[in-house]
Parts: structure tokens; sequence; C-alpha cells
């Protein structure tokens, strides 16, 4: 896995404990750290201008626990919980982590969970290495229609449904935006407004109030314009 770099923020509100993994981070060749907070506010706040991978996290933290944060992202990072209390063990799993280590935090134990988080980040990226062979099914006149995501342009809410425009037509489903923001690859769709989530594939251009996409106008929400240029840089 020597061509693997996850960027990693950690978040912690000792600020010791928050150093001493900011080192084990800084000292792994397979990491590298572009953001450390000490609550889930700040956290927040900062992911909307940063790109992260992978989150070392804290559980317990004031005003909102490392739960409440993920309650609160749009898209998740892989997860390592490092705590110091066991009791959340197995809520933490429910939330999909990739690990959860008790404090004090080894170094041995520390490179176990990087292993781990590594290896997804690499199946991740051979299963879904193109969009042209990636679909989802969704339901429409009560029969499942098959979407491949390479040709899906964007994604418009309308009320209690949801517009799909792709290459060929437009259909109208019964969902929420909400449904298909987490079932849509967060490296190739965003939700650029509240009523949008677009295929930053097919972006061919964009301002501070709107992006298009084969000569259609969608509207882009103002905080999102940062996350968008980021999110296309990446892809890149």
């Amino acid at each position: 896995m020597e061509n693997i770099n996850l960027k990693c923020a950690v978040v912690d509100d000792s600020s010791l404990q928050r150093m001493s993994i900011v080192k084990l981070v800084n000292d792994h060749p397979n990491l590298t750290l572009v953001g450390e907070f000490s609550n889930a506010i700040e956290t927040k706040n900062g992911l909307l201008e940063l790109a992260v991978d992978l989150i070392f996290l804290d559980v317990e933290m004031p005003i909102l626990s490392g739960f409440d944060l993920l309650d609160d992202l749009r898209t998740k990072p892989q997860i390592i919980f490092i705590t110091g209390k066991t009791q959340y063990a197995f809520k933490a799993f429910n939330y999909e982590a990739v690990d959860y280590i008790h404090k004090p935090v080894t170094r041995e134990r520390f490179q176990k969970a990087v292993v781990k988080a590594l290896g997804f980040h690499k199946y991740k990226a051979d299963t879904n290495s193109s969009d042209d062979d990636r679909f989802i099914f969704v339901k429409s006149n009560l029969k499942k229609r098959k979407v491949i995501l390479g040709n899906l342009k964007y994604i418009e809410a309308l009320g209690d449904y949801v517009k799909f425009v792709t290459n060929t037509d437009a259909f109208v489903v019964l969902a929420t935006m909400k449904s298909f923001e987490k079932e849509l690859p967060n490296n190739s769709f965003l939700r650029i407004h509240k009523s949008y989530i677009v295929n930053l594939d097919r972006v061919e251009r964009y301002n501070s109030r709107e992006v298009e996409i084969d000569g259609e106008k969608i509207p882009l929400s103002r905080h999102k314009k940062v996350v968008l240029a980021d999110a296309l840089a990446a892809i890149q």
C-alpha cells in the first residue's frame, strides 16, 4: 500500500491526547494531517473546506459528541474512534467505524487500525474505479429502474419527489434527496443546493451562483462554492 495516502483529521477535546495522535499521524508514511480540532462544531465547520479521508475521533466532547458530529455530516470519511470508554464500542460499529481504540493509544495499536483503514480505502478504490460501470436501482412507476451513474447528470428535488436527469431522458421517483445523497458515491456526486445533486464529472463550468451541465444552468448555494471547487479539484 505504498502509493496510498490518506488525508486525516484528529478530533479530541484533550490537547494532550490530540497532540499524541497528531504525532502518530505525522510519523506514519501513509497519512497526512490536514486538520486538528478540539470539538465537534469546529470539526463540522472545518470539514466544509477540507477533503478528509480518515478521522481519528473522540466520543465524549463538550456540547456535541463524536456520534452527534457523524449524524450531522453529509458525507462521512472513514472513522477510527479513540476514547477512554469501552461502553461505546457497539454503537461505534453501528456507524461503520474502521476501528475502536481505547486510550491510552500505543503505537502498535494505532498501526493496526491504520492498516485496516488503508485496506478499506484500497478496496473501495478498486471496486469504484469507474462511474461507467456503477449503477443504482430506483423505483419508478412501480418498477425498479437501473440508472448508470456515468449517465446521470443531476438530481432535482420536487417536493415529495426527486427528478433524475440522464443522458437520454428524465423521470421522477417518489423519494427524498437525503436518501440518494447517502447512496451516491461522494467522490463523484455533490449536493450543491438544497434542491440539486450534480455529477461532478459532468460539470462544464461554474461561478458563484450556478454550475453548467450540457448547457443547463443549475443554481449553486453560496456556501457550497468552496466545497464544489475542492471536490472538482480532487477528481482532476
